[in-house]
């Protein structure tokens, strides 16, 4: 099984590009915060690669931004090239499955948006015998 359930912030906003055949793919960093903090007192944080596929990525590029907090499911991955100077390079990222936006949404002058909340004096209650479980 291979499964990553993290939560973090984005360290810059994400990048996103569109490969060959047409397929949009959205790149960002997770800064996310170890649990324990090390033995000079310090919390440390991981900075892990992100990549999204598709619709989820146009998502992610339009609505996360620099210090977003999102929720990322995802699987590990690796691979390796070779880098210009002949040298072998590795790349451990999280292929996400699922995004999870956290915070609020911000605008154009980086003010977050306040919450759009639904008038709820006009719901009626609904009538429990007429519910099918």
């Amino acid at each position: 099984m291979n499964k990553v359930i993290l939560i973090g912030n984005l360290t810059k906003d994400p990048e996103l590009s569109t490969t060959t055949s047409g397929i949009s793919v959205c790149r960002f960093t997770l800064a996310v915060s170890r649990r324990f903090v090390s033995a000079n007192g310090e919390r440390e944080t991981d900075f892990i690669n992100i990549v999204v596929w598709r619709g989820q990525a146009e998502n992610c590029h339009k609505y996360l931004k620099k210090g977003s907090k999102c929720g990322v499911v995802g699987a590990i991955q690796t691979r390796s090239y070779d880098a210009q100077d002949g040298s072998k390079r590795y790349v451990t990222e999280i292929v996400a499955d699922e995004v999870e936006f956290i915070s609020s949404s911000r605008g154009q002058d980086g003010q977050v948006k306040e919450a759009q909340v639904e008038d709820v004096t006009e719901l009626k209650p609904i009538d429990d015998d007429s519910l099918p479980f």
